[in-house]
């Protein structure tokens, strides 16, 4: 026997106690028996006018949900929900990138809560054109007012919808007023096209802007500031107060070469500071000054009324779109008229007269 075989090393492995699964079989069993089943519309009903924001989260999730069988229950849901609404503030909230619209919210939306009432922001959250995904990050940034019991928070992907205004905010805002918040913020994702859709289902419009940026006046399009029913200088605290009471003037200045809005209430502009919470009652202030003119001499119901007509037309537009590009007959057409658009055969404009007049004779 060589002496190779005759070694015995030192070195021994002990069985070892048997580990574990990686995955907790209880776990998955807990998570089967409390897996959401399906609602039905009058369970999504109940839910909402009993404020369950549980229900009303799921709601809206079946409003943004671009299948049929869900967008048939989130129609009935819409339909009964409806007489329960109307009794909100719809307030849009836009600015330059970098003014604080977060910060801004939570410092107004915390002056809200605190008074009393409940408030709803429905934030539309930029899609990626690439992915079309959305970081949905309001939650983060809102963190006080995500806490708050009186506040919803409910970030939406604007699923590359003009300018960034998700499809289903006008549906989302009647479920929350449903669910009893009386003052609902839609943030938008920036100054751009996106502020049109907004001013078109909000009752007051409110443009941040930032002092000490440049010029100020040059770059903001004069359709969104005379939209505008005031104009926040933010960030107005230590050094920077100097310059935003300088922009102020500049701001009020340019507001008075504007024409008197139909409303009869001439646009206001204040500085803030989001931070010490310096001038932000006052907003809320002149927010509540503007809905008790408006509401006396009738133009708050009447602009109401305008918009729902606006709405009704732009549903119509929607869907016959709609129609159009999943009729798969169309889609077939579409596919051959493409190339001879590529290939220089026929204009554009012939294209889509040929496809148009195809989809009419159908």
């Amino acid at each position: 026997m060589t002496n190779t075989e005759n070694f015995k090393s030192a070195l021994t492995v002990n069985p070892g106690v048997e580990q574990p699964s990686t995955v907790n079989q209880n776990a998955i069993k807990r998570l089967k028996s409390n897996r959401r089943k399906p609602l039905g519309a009058q369970q999504y009903v109940d839910g909402i006018l009993n404020k369950n924001i549980s229900t009303l989260s799921q709601a809206i999730t079946l409003i943004e949900s671009s299948l049929p069988r869900h967008n048939e229950i989130a129609q009935q849901v819409i339909e009964q929900c409806l007489p329960y609404t109307g009794n909100s503030v719809r307030i849009g909230i836009t600015g330059v990138p970098g003014a604080g619209k977060s910060t801004f919210i939570e410092a107004l939306g915390g002056t809200i809560t605190q008074g009393g009432g409940r408030l709803a922001v429905l934030a539309i959250d930029p899609s990626s054109e690439r992915s079309k995904g959305s970081i949905l990050g309001d939650k983060t940034r809102m963190e006080t007012l995500s806490n708050d019991p009186n506040a919803f928070i409910r970030p939406s992907p604007s699923a590359g919808s003009l300018g960034g205004v998700a499809r289903k905010t006008r549906e989302s805002i009647i479920l929350c007023e449903a669910a009893g918040f009386d003052t609902i913020f839609i943030e938008t994702v920036g100054v751009g096209q996106s502020e049109t859709s907004v001013h078109s289902m909000v009752d007051f419009f409110l443009l941040l802007m930032l002092s000490g940026a440049g010029d100020e006046l040059q770059g903001i399009k004069r359709g969104i500031m005379e939209m505008a029913d005031l104009i926040a200088i933010t960030k107005a605290d230590g050094g920077n107060v100097k310059k935003a009471k300088m922009a102020r003037v500049q701001y009020e200045n340019a507001l008075h070469l504007f024409p008197k809005p139909e409303s009869g209430w001439f646009p206001q502009v204040k500085t803030c500071s989001s931070y010490t919470k310096e001038g932000i009652v006052e907003i809320w202030q002149a927010i509540n000054s503007y809905v008790e003119e408006t509401k006396q001499s009738g133009y708050f119901q009447s602009r109401r009324l305008k918009q729902a007509k606006y709405w009704m037309f732009q549903t119509i537009t929607e869907a016959l779109k709609d129609d159009l590009f999943n009729n798969p007959q169309v889609q077939e057409l579409i596919k051959t008229t493409e190339e001879d658009v590529l290939s220089d055969k026929i204009s554009s404009f012939i294209a889509a007269k040929k496809i148009l007049d195809f989809y009419k004779s159908l």
